[in-house]
């Protein structure tokens, strides 16, 4: 399910202050907070989208790779799998 960002909406002069809730896409959006009835709006933000196939990170072409083999801008740049981001959930089998 996806987490969304939600904010009050303060008087004149404050700051809102920034909730996220996991909801179903199907929920309609929260207009107070469930806890305490502060009136929320929705924010919307990027989504938060891994490369690759299943969250797997991608990986070069064996023709682009060796294209660059030998530059210096080829040592300097990190390995693609030292730099792909973990795939970490609770309760997941794979």
């Amino acid at each position: 399910m996806p987490t969304y960002v939600y904010e009050t909406l303060p008087a004149a002069g404050e700051a809102p202050k920034r909730f996220e809730f996991v909801q179903r896409m199907s929920d309609a959006p929260f207009k107070t907070h469930p806890e305490t009835g502060v009136p929320l709006r929705r924010v919307f933000t990027a989504p938060f989208i891994i490369g690759g196939r299943g969250g797997e990170p991608r990986k070069e072409a064996p023709a682009a790779a060796d294209a660059g083999a030998g530059t210096a801008e080829a040592a300097e740049a990190p390995a693609a799998a030292e730099t792909a981001p973990t795939h970490v959930c609770d309760n997941c089998s794979h």
